[in-house]
């Protein structure tokens, strides 16, 4: 385990290296420059991964969060952190319903969670995990918790915050400690209290910790002497006397404090929350007109800050749960047990694929993949990554990736082989004929993953994580691995000559002949996918972007009941849907149902049908719904902004038309098909368009940069000739590509169970369409668009790349 200072250093010294590595022309100083660089990325990666550590948990704001013994929560750092869809477990998102013409504010949002955290965790065994999203909206995570269990958990938070002012007992310093020891009867109008002063610090490292100061028994009146719904307002201030708290009443209240503090000076008063003593300050004098100040005590910032926000009392209206997301442990293991089942599979047969294709190469590449894996799962530990089922269609593509960039550069090889050229003139001209399309096309996907990871929310962000490291990692592997196994090979003799297997070989079909045909056919699928997703919307999208809610009840033995007496069971609760799944060990019935139907058809199924037990649950909100479906429509066209801009500037704008309308194309059809199948469109679906939208774009780039490539080498012919060679020239790495792609993803639709099984029924008819787009519609759409207003692309293209020339 590396501490953080190693850490710091280690890194530093890599991007040291990287400097050196692509700034000398000495080809022994880049060997030994590659060589140290992978194994100090690999070794930092495993170091900060393996064995796991713990580190304290801090929430959205870098708060480092205390469990209920008042000591900095701990988590398990160094390895990969599971999401609720994985490990099991429910999460909430709860909106917190200000008062009567008060906004909630940040200190109110932390003492609302606080509170929430004492609810759901009174035993302090729980680990909840809550974090604020937005201004007035909490994220409560629960793991490995019981869909039996969740009932009793909402209802917690769920109801009202108590705020009460009470009278302290006038003799309580000679009784308390007496009555706490038994060694006193307790007055039956008073009840002992453990009232705990905390004390905030902030470390030299700026993270802050809470200690506990004391701890005091104390004798609280039973009977509430002031409610706390009269407060209607409090704040911190510096006053004469240091750090205090300024509270207002309404009339009533008002009335009733001057009353109390008039008859009880010199006494204490104990500000309650949830039935626990938060405060106990001391009376100093009668306080009319409805304003009080708290002081005294030596209270910090902190403690003013906090005490203000619980007298503002942020849960005094119910919470209202917006979102909720239940799997039980059984539910995620059974997910985690097929994903990695078929995950093996699917490497396996990429390795096997590879190493058989392109040999002695292929051994080299597949050594490069192991060492992407690495770079990859290692990267995601040490930033303490959260993998879910999104995320895996993160890795998905950026393995796909990772292949695409050897299956560039090896075909490259091939060409520049074929020429005559000796294995090492052969190597570097190959590499540096890939470099642009390897480039270009992960760093529009890396354009496409940020801006999803800014607006996007939920578990896609999970995806564009995971769609991030691995973009750099594959980056890495391909350019700097690779070739250094490579360079090494050449120069100690081991490798003299490279055979690759040829079972594609050249073609020179007229793929632009046949453009008005395939663009008139894509015309009219893609209209039959709008008008099908238009006329059933309501059937198509589930319950993330519709509301309601989502049920998943299991066998505990045997077979499924008869579907039909299913289907009549629950037609007693209104409108509901019912599908049946299979994963490799047990079956499952998925139920959609409006809010509040889940909980009576469960009881209702495990009551008549004792065979079923209840495995998960998804309920949302129809403003949330709505809410992920705008977040994720303008994340997709944000991505398509910036992809536009991008591919402007290194290609042309017609490129750029042409890319948008390929991979509008292959999401429309792609949703399309999956909503004739009958499925239903979900967060998880959506990491898979989002994945596929990734793949169009990077198979349409590899495509562009072979016709840009021929147009600046002056080839011969019109532009609508260069085009069609160039589709012919990328035909076999786009078949070996998408067919090694297809063949992962066919083992995940067949061995990774209901969770992943629509995940990757949507990746296999999205790897068709778009390996069909990058051939048939890309190019055609920019021939199309550059010729209007009879333009000149070979012109146009050329002064594109003068003018980068000379901005450079």
């Amino acid at each position: 385990m590396l501490d953080d200072k190693q850490t710091f250093i280690i890194g530093f010294a890599i991007l040291i290296l990287f400097g050196w590595y692509f700034g000398t022309d000495k080809e022994r100083v880049k060997r030994i420059l590659g060589t140290l660089l992978t194994i100090t990325v690999c070794f930092l990666c495993i170091s900060s991964a393996y064995p796991p550590f713990d580190i304290p948990v801090k929430d959205a704001s870098g708060k480092v969060e205390l469990g209920a013994d008042g000591r900095p929560r701990l988590e398990q750092a160094g390895q990969i952190a599971l999401g609720i869809d994985l490990k099991g477990g429910t999460s909430w998102l709860v909106k917190i319903q200000p008062g009567e013409g008060r906004e909630i504010s940040p200190g109110m949002l932390d003492r609302a969670m606080e509170t929430i955290r004492k609810r759901v965790d009174s035993g302090g065994v729980a680990e909840p995990v809550l974090a604020p999203a937005g201004t007035d909206r909490i994220l409560v995570q629960l793991p490995g918790l019981d869909p039996e269990m969740v009932e009793g958990y909402r209802q917690k938070l769920q109801q009202v915050a108590k705020l009460e002012f009470r009278m302290v007992h006038p003799n309580n310093q000679q009784l308390a400690q007496q009555v706490a020891a038994k060694m006193e009867i307790l007055d039956p109008a008073y009840e002992l209290k453990n009232y705990i002063k905390w004390k905030e610090t902030i470390g030299p490292d700026g993270k802050k910790t809470r200690t506990k100061e004391f701890e005091e028994p104390i004798l609280v009146k039973r009977a509430v002497d002031i409610p706390g719904k009269m407060v209607e307002r409090a704040f911190a201030t510096y006053g004469t006397e240091g750090w205090e708290i300024v509270l207002s009443f309404n009339s009533e209240g008002a009335r009733l404090f001057g009353d109390l503090t008039a008859a009880n000076i010199g006494k204490r008063f104990a500000i309650m929350l949830d039935d626990e003593v938060y405060s106990a300050p001391e009376i100093k004098s009668a306080i009319y007109g409805g304003r009080a100040t708290i002081s005294g005590g030596g209270m910090d910032e902190a403690e003013a800050h906090s005490l203000s926000s619980v007298l503002e009392n942020p849960l005094e209206n119910p919470v209202t749960v917006e979102e909720e997301r239940s799997t039980s442990p059984s539910l995620g293991h059974d997910a985690i047990n097929s994903g990695l089942k078929a995950g093996e599979i699917g490497a396996l047969i990429t390795l096997i694929v590879v190493l058989l294709y392109y040999r002695l190469a292929g051994l080299i590449a597949n050594l490069a993949l192991v060492t992407f894996i690495i770079i990859l799962f290692g990267s995601m530990g040490m930033f303490n990554a959260v993998l879910t089922l999104p995320g895996i269609a993160g890795v998905l593509l950026t393995l796909g990736m990772a292949i695409d960039a050897n299956v560039l550069i090896y075909e490259r090889l091939r060409e520049e082989q074929a020429t005559g050229k000796s294995l090492s003139a052969s190597l570097s001209a190959a590499y540096d004929k890939a470099f642009s399309a390897i480039f270009d096309s992960n760093i529009t996907t890396l354009i496409t993953a940020v801006i999803l990871y800014w607006k996007a929310t939920g578990p896609v962000k999970g995806f564009a994580v995971s769609l991030v490291i691995g973009v750099v990692a594959s980056m890495f592997t391909a350019l700097v691995v690779t070739r250094n196994l490579f360079e090494w090979s050449i120069a100690k003799g081991w490798i003299k000559k490279i055979t690759m297997t040829n079972l594609i070989p050249a073609t020179n079909f007229d793929f632009m002949g046949k453009r008005k045909a395939t663009i008139t056919l894509s015309i009219v699928v893609m209209l039959g996918s709008v008008g099908l997703f238009a006329t059933k919307t309501d059937k198509i999208l589930g319950v993330d972007f519709l509301g309601g809610e989502r049920l998943v009840m299991s066998v505990k033995e045997g077979a499924l009941p008869d579907l039909q007496a299913v289907r009549e069971e629950i037609e007693k609760f209104g409108d509901s849907t019912v599908q049946t799944e299979k994963s490799t060990t047990t079956e499952f019935i998925t139920i959609r149902c409006g809010v509040g139907k889940a909980t009576p058809i469960s009881e209702a199924l495990q009551k008549k049908f004792d065979t079923l037990k209840e495995d998960g649950r998804e309920q949302v909100g129809a403003v949330v719904g709505s809410e992920l479906a705008v977040n994720s429509l303008m994340a997709l066209g944000l991505g398509m902004l910036g992809i536009l801009i991008y591919v402007t500037l290194r290609f042309e704008f017609s490129f750029a038309i042409g890319a948008l309308v390929a991979l509008l194309h292959d999401v429309i059809i792609t949703v399309g098909i999956f909503a004739l199948m009958g499925r239903e469109l979900s967060l998880v679906i959506v990491g898979a368009v989002l994945t596929i939208a990734g793949y169009s774009v990077n198979d349409t780039i590899v495509v562009y940069d072979r016709i840009r490539e021929g147009i600046k080498s002056g080839r011969k012919g019109s532009i609508l000739h260069i085009m069609n060679a160039s589709i012919n020239e990328t035909l076999s790495r786009t078949i070996l590509t998408g067919g090694v792609t297809l063949l992962t993803t066919i083992v995940l639709f067949l061995f990774g169970g209901p969770v992943l099984g629509d995940f990757a029924l949507t990746m296999m008819i999205g790897i068709l369409v778009g390996t069909y787009s990058s051939i048939f519609i890309a190019a055609p759409i920019v021939l199309w668009w550059s010729g209007r207003g009879g333009r000149n692309l070979k012109t146009e293209v050329k002064q594109n790349e003068e003018q980068a020339v000379v901005q450079v």
